[in-house]
């Protein structure tokens, strides 16, 4: 039997034309991400989505075909969230990059389940053009394509990683009694001597420089981090240019 031919993504589907009332893709995956981020991704259901636009279950099919596709069409909404405007992408590599991270990381900020529930969704349209303009970024950038596509995926493990991290402590101090709860324990541990340097850093002592290391991971450290990753990109290309070898333990200066 001959194989059969591989479905088109459904966002190159055509779509049916658009009445008065009637529903689009572009609906659906609004109503999708609107259910996720009030309820959370397991509570979506094609009866969910059906009812919060009003309409009748099986209609949505006639849209798309499968979970799937649910779950393309709204990772494409979300890419296209953070796509920087037409003509505002700063000329400058590094604002050009940090502006993409920036907004990449407030879709998360919005959309924190899709940190975990997006993963593995087939790239659409819209993260092509979130690729594309990563690649105009940094076009101008002093470096090689080898070196711009290792700084890419630099930057997007950063923000992926500051995202998980911030949307932990946004649940974690959300309950006092968990935050009281591991405090206790801390001490208990600090208590045994085992371990005296982290002991010293929370002391009452240091409290105060304590608490405003926490304020400046909460207000700069985005920035800061971001910052460092892209003078990193910057001094390792330096060295290149130089023909100075990476340093290493063998070779570091005492």
């Amino acid at each position: 039997m001959p194989k059969r031919a591989a479905e088109r993504p459904v966002e190159l589907r055509p779509e049916h034309g658009e009445r008065p009332g009637r529903l689009t893709r572009e609906k659906i995956s609004a109503a999708a991400l609107a259910i996720a981020d009030e309820e959370g991704f397991e509570a979506l259901s094609m009866r969910r989505i059906a009812a919060r636009l009003g309409a009748a279950p099986m209609s949505l099919y006639y849209y798309l075909h499968t979970k799937a596709d649910l779950v393309a069409l709204m990772d494409d909404a979300l890419m296209g969230e953070a796509l920087v405007p037409q003509g505002e992408l700063p000329r400058e590599w590094r604002e050009a990059i940090s502006a993409i991270a920036r907004r990449t990381r407030d879709v998360f900020a919005r959309h924190p389940w899709a940190l975990l529930s997006m993963q593995g969704a087939p790239p659409g349209p819209n993260a092509m053009r979130h690729f594309e303009q990563s690649l105009e970024a940094l076009e101008a950038a002093p470096m090689s394509l080898e070196d711009k596509l290792a700084l890419l995926q630099l930057v997007d493990d950063f923000v992926f990683g500051h995202s998980l991290r911030t949307v932990e402590a946004k649940l974690w101090f959300r309950d006092s009694s968990l935050v009281r709860s591991a405090e206790a324990r801390a001490q208990q541990l600090f208590e045994t001597g085992a371990f005296p340097r982290t002991a010293a850093l929370f002391s009452r002592e240091n409290s105060r420089d304590t608490a405003r290391h926490r304020q400046w991971l909460t207000q700069d450290w985005f920035e800061r981090s971001l910052a460092a990753v892209l003078d990193g990109a910057v001094q390792r290309r330096s060295r290149a240019s130089r023909g100075e070898r990476r340093p290493t333990s063998r070779n570091r200066t005492p």
